[in-house]
């Protein structure tokens, strides 16, 4: 049975419209309309229905067809690369990661994030706090992050499935199969940390709604291949090699190592499946899909705002907007953008959808600087990424 969902108000529409509006300002800067009006579905569902928040569960309506092929012809050896490095690096989680290990995120002895690159020793009177509350904010934005994570990883898995269902090749189809497999341990991984670990998790953040939203309601299998394998999965890359960088704790660090060599092959996937789709595709079609990419980019640029760790401890001390510049102006979130963007912008130029018509876009919001950074490794074994 469909959940019903939560009924709102119109002032609660009005204040979720002033609350998102840096990102409604800047949606719709492509200026495609047929990208803008596949995207408004989920932007309103999302940015002003809430509808990752309004019960414990959202049915989407999932669309897209079903590839059945009769050949079993196995013609990329790219593909059949990465599934023999998939099936060596399969891994269990209650074997390969030691949950006895002790985990305290009150120890002050033992911080979990490194407190010289913690968005929130630049928050204006965090430092005034009392020890005790630091550290449980401290946990709380961790437990905010990983729970995104989460809700990504939920997102990867229902793709993923759609996927192995509407991609042509025979071997796509069976490396998306161990992808399936991947996901859904991360997504056992991160609720198990969240839950006996840290003991909180946090809803999902609306801007991500809207990207899983998106994805998972366009029938076009290589917008799925695009938006999860090179952006999302991009972008997971980034988020994991970052907070495995300032983290201390180390069953968290070993985790995020396994996950990261796991996304490193699903990113590559993409890249390789739409290299090949992409080659010959008409401008009109392409110009669509790089609208497309570059709205997204716009959306992820807002999602690590953690507006609703905000909501909870300090909505009533300052403004969104003073929060949102002290978060993206922060040494963290710089340093978590710089390798989000390293990833995700050479790999949108190896697949076509960097032309000379959407570079000026990019450089607006500085991210050209990363074109000519190492795209998507060429696995042919399994890779080990060590941030």
């Amino acid at each position: 049975m469909r959940p019903i969902p939560r009924l709102l108000t119109i002032p609660r529409l009005l204040t979720n419209g002033l609350a998102n509006a840096n990102v409604l300002a800047d949606a719709g800067s492509s200026q495609n309309p047929r990208v803008l009006r596949r995207l408004l579905g989920p932007a309103l569902r999302g940015l002003l229905f809430q509808r990752g928040k309004d019960s414990d569960a959202t049915q989407m309506d999932a669309r897209h067809d079903a590839c059945f092929t009769w050949t079993y012809g196995h013609d990329s050896a790219g593909m059949r690369s990465l599934l023999v490095a998939a099936r060596r690096g399969q891994w269990d989680p209650d074997v390969d990661l030691d949950w006895s290990l002790p985990v305290d995120p009150f120890d002050p002895r033992r911080p979990f994030v490194d407190e010289r690159v913690s968005p929130l020793q630049e928050v204006p009177g965090f430092a005034a706090l009392d020890p005790a509350t630091q550290r449980l904010h401290q946990r709380d934005l961790l437990a905010w992050s990983l729970s995104q994570f989460l809700h990504g990883e939920q997102g990867a898995l229902y793709v993923a499935c759609q996927l192995v269902e509407a991609v042509s090749w025979t071997d796509a189809k069976l490396y998306g199969s161990t992808q399936v497999v991947d996901e859904g341990r991360h997504v056992e991984v991160f609720d198990r940390y969240l839950t006996t670990k840290l003991e909180k998790r946090y809803p999902v953040n609306d801007n991500l709604y809207v990207m899983l939203d998106a994805l998972m309601t366009d029938r076009r299998w290589d917008l799925k291949f695009l938006g999860m394998q090179v952006i999302i999965e991009g972008l997971a890359l980034g988020a994991f090699g970052t907070l495995r960088a300032y983290t201390h704790e180390p069953l968290l660090r070993e985790l995020l190592r396994r996950v990261i060599t796991d996304e490193a092959r699903h990113v590559h996937f993409g890249v390789i499946a739409l290299q090949r789709t992409y080659a010959d595709l008409p401008d009109n079609e392409r110009h669509e899909r790089e609208d497309w990419a570059y709205e997204m980019c716009v959306l992820l640029r807002n999602r690590f705002l953690a507006h609703e760790f905000y909501e909870e401890h300090w909505a009533h001390r300052m403004g969104r907007r003073s929060w949102n510049r002290v978060m993206l102006e922060s040494r963290y979130m710089a340093r978590f953008r710089d390798t989000m963007f390293r990833r995700i912008i050479p790999n949108l130029k190896r697949i076509g959808l960097l032309s000379d018509r959407v570079r000026p876009r990019y450089a607006r919001l500085g991210l050209l600087v990363w074109e000519h950074e190492r795209a998507a490794p060429d696995l042919t074994t399994e890779e080990i990424v060590d941030a």
